[in-house]
Parts: structure tokens; C-alpha cells; sequence
């Protein structure tokens, strides 16, 4: 089966719900378990969280893009901002590291992002934006 989905929102942190929401019915269709589908939805917000609190700073009249692809048992996410860009992504993927202290962020977004999907990549250009893939296999698909 292949299906696939766009969707963009202003960087308003209310959407991350709406994102997850969007995430999760697309998935649906692939029949996956209840931990995968919270796996899929938890992966979302931490991407869009990202993309909104540090891509954007919280400019809320910027886009944030959703992509989704299903190649039959294989299901991508693509979340893409246009914000100010990673610097070094190597240390940004540090578990615990933060570019925002001041408000009380974890670090922990990439790290919650591989450890809930197969598979992570980040693309990002100080100054243009940040493109995150995710990639989970469904092992309860039909």
C-alpha cells in the first residue's frame, strides 16, 4: 500500500496537539498497536515542539510543514521548518543539551525521537531551516 499526506500550520504551540492528532489518523490506516501508534505520536510532538520553541523562537506567524508517507509496512514523517537552523546537529543531538535553558527545556527531544522510531535524521542550514525524518516499520500492519 502506499498513501501519503501534507499538512502545514502556523508555529503555534496549539497545533502540536493538532499535529499529533493529524499523525496519528494517518497512521491508523497502517493498523498498528497502541504502543506504536503513541511511539508515532509522542516522535510528532517532540519534532514539532522543536521545530515551533527552537527553529521559530516562538514566532507564531511562521510555518511548520508535516509530511507522511506509508510504503507498505514503512511509515515516514517529515517535519520541516524555514527558522534560524541547527549549528552543529551533533551536539544538538546530545541528550540533555538545550539551546534554550532559560526555559527549562529538557534536551531531550531528539533523544525521545530515536527512542521511540527505527530510524532519525536531521538536515539542517544555520539560517534556513531544519528538516527532520523519522522513520517507524509497523510490525502489526496487515
Amino acid at each position: 500500500m502506499h498513501n501519503e499526506m501534507e499538512v502545514r500550520f502556523l508555529s503555534l504551540s496549539g497545533n502540536e496537539g493538532f499535529a499529533r492528532a493529524a499523525a496519528a489518523a494517518f497512521a491508523a490506516q497502517m493498523n498498528p498497536g497502541i504502543e506504536e501508534l503513541s511511539d508515532i505520536r509522542t516522535a510528532v510532538s517532540e519534532a514539532v515542539t522543536n521545530a515551533i520553541i527552537h527553529g521559530y523562537d516562538q514566532n507564531r506567524d511562521c510555518i511548520v510543514t508535516m509530511q507522511m508517507e506509508i510504503e507498505d509496512d514503512d511509515l515516514t514523517v517529515i517535519v520541516r521548518d524555514d527558522g534560524c537552523g541547527i549549528g552543529d546537529i551533533e551536539l544538538a543531538r546530545k541528550p540533555f543539551f538545550t539551546s534554550k535553558p532559560e526555559l527549562e527545556r529538557s534536551g531531550m527531544g531528539f533523544s525521545v525521537m530515536e527512542a521511540f522510531m527505527d530510524e532519525v535524521d536531521v538536515c539542517s542550514e544555520v539560517g534556513k531551516g531544519t528538516v527532520v525524518t523519522m522513520r517507524k516499520r509497523i510490525r502489526h500492519a496487515n
